[in-house]
């Protein structure tokens, strides 16, 4: 809750009320203990990850323990006209500091997603449906759902449900830098809609995620 000034000022009792100079300097001392009061109120504000940016997400990635910068570049996320899938809304502009090669730096609304993901990672209790509820936590505000696909081999398949991601969200996708998986277990495909907005093709299942025959659209496979 913001203080306010007449918090203090309406202490004062009323025969001094009525003197100018006296409430004048009460107000000019209490301000500084206002200000203060607010300027603190607001520090949770600043550092919460929904709201933070620049050097306060990187705080918030300190006690999550993700940093914005990677050791691996993303590479083909730089903006381009003239590439499928890095146009406008879908490539990211090259930093000062990122190499030709890749992406070395996540941007504030990447970088949210990875600290997500690893917040998800470190409360997972390593079952599938707690797996769902997980991502689920990461990518609904985002208009995305996953599938996992259990092979019965100590492998899984995911896929990334929902409209076209950026070039950086689906690198990170399929870079496996928002894996949730068991130990000992391997991703064996990353998967992506062919159609943005028709679910994947699939047997056994009929849901908004999963089609049959003349509904559903084959899954891509974009990585490993």
């Amino acid at each position: 809750m913001t203080v306010q000034l007449s918090q203090y000022t309406s202490l004062i009792t009323s025969e001094h009320q009525s003197a100018p100079n006296f409430m004048a300097m009460v107000s000019l001392l209490a301000q500084w203990a206002v200000d203060r009061q607010n300027m603190l109120a607001s520090i949770p504000g600043l550092y919460d990850i929904d709201d933070a940016v620049g050097s306060q997400l990187d705080a918030v990635g300190l006690w999550v323990g993700a940093s914005r910068n990677l050791s691996v570049p993303l590479t083909n996320v730089y903006f381009s006209l003239d590439i499928a899938g890095l146009g406008l809304d879908q490539g990211v502009i090259q930093g000062p500091f990122d190499p030709t090669t890749g992406l070395v730096s996540l941007p504030d609304a990447q970088y949210r997603i990875l600290l997500y993901a690893t917040i998800a990672a470190n409360n997972w209790d390593g079952t599938i449906p707690g797996a769902y509820t997980a991502w689920n936590t990461i990518f609904e505000p985002l208009g995305y759902s996953i599938l996992i696909q259990d092979y019965q081999n100590m492998t899984m398949g995911i896929a990334l449900i929902g409209p076209t991601p950026d070039a950086v969200t689906l690198a990170l996708f399929k870079g496996g830098y928002l894996n949730l998986i068991p130990a000992g277990v391997g991703v064996a495909f990353y998967f992506q809609q062919s159609v943005p907005g028709v679910p994947v093709f699939g047997l056994d299942a009929e849901n908004s995620s999963v089609a049959g025959l003349d509904v559903g659209a084959l899954a891509l496979i974009v990585g490993p």
